[in-house]
């Protein structure tokens, strides 16, 4: 009787596993279909983000210095971070330079680390974002991938210059954000 409750126990905890993939898949696939990229650039972008990640664990001036994060959107790669010297920063910005990146905006900054208290007001800044350009008609909140670093708003995509514009002024007009850097691809 005991094996009877025990397989059934961890019957049940296997299948609330396969649930969460189902969901997650399900939502990759709801993302996925809305990015103006193609389902190729997206794989490539992950692609891209993984090689780099390696690129860097292999080097010593920048494996275990600093805080360096990787987002590629297209094929362009952008850092963001700290790190503790200059060299680092320069050095991270040429071996992220992988198969398939277009172009690299190096926005690391040399510093200390950011504090848990303030990659989590950083969390909070992305979501005010975001939630302020899905109200927006004129921004089209899918075409725009928004990382937030220490009050710094990056702002990538493939959008029109009238949209990047409009996602500016929004994002800068959030509390807590000091600047607003663009870095995106413009649609023809």
């Amino acid at each position: 009787m005991m094996l009877r409750i025990t397989a059934l126990a961890l019957v049940a905890w296997l299948l609330q596993g396969c649930a969460a993939a189902v969901l997650a898949g399900g939502a990759t696939a709801v993302t996925s279909a809305g990015d103006p990229r193609t389902l190729g650039s997206q794989i490539d972008d992950k692609t891209i983000v993984l090689r780099a990640s390696k690129a860097l664990d292999q080097d010593p001036a920048t494996k275990k210095t600093g805080n360096i994060n990787i987002t590629s959107y297209n094929g362009i790669v952008l850092l963001t971070g700290q790190v503790p010297a200059e060299g680092v920063r320069q050095q991270a910005a040429e071996l992220v330079r992988v198969d398939g990146v277009r172009d690299v905006h190096n926005q690391i900054r040399v510093g200390s680390e950011v504090t848990f208290g303030t990659a989590s007001q950083d969390a909070w800044i992305t979501t005010r974002v975001k939630t302020k350009f899905l109200a927006d008609d004129a921004v089209n909140a899918m075409n725009i991938k928004i990382v937030t670093e220490n009050g710094e708003v990056f702002l990538m995509g493939l959008v029109s210059e009238d949209e990047a514009n409009k996602a500016v002024n929004l994002a800068r007009n959030v509390d807590g954000v000091a600047r607003v850097i663009k870095a995106f691809e413009y649609k023809q």
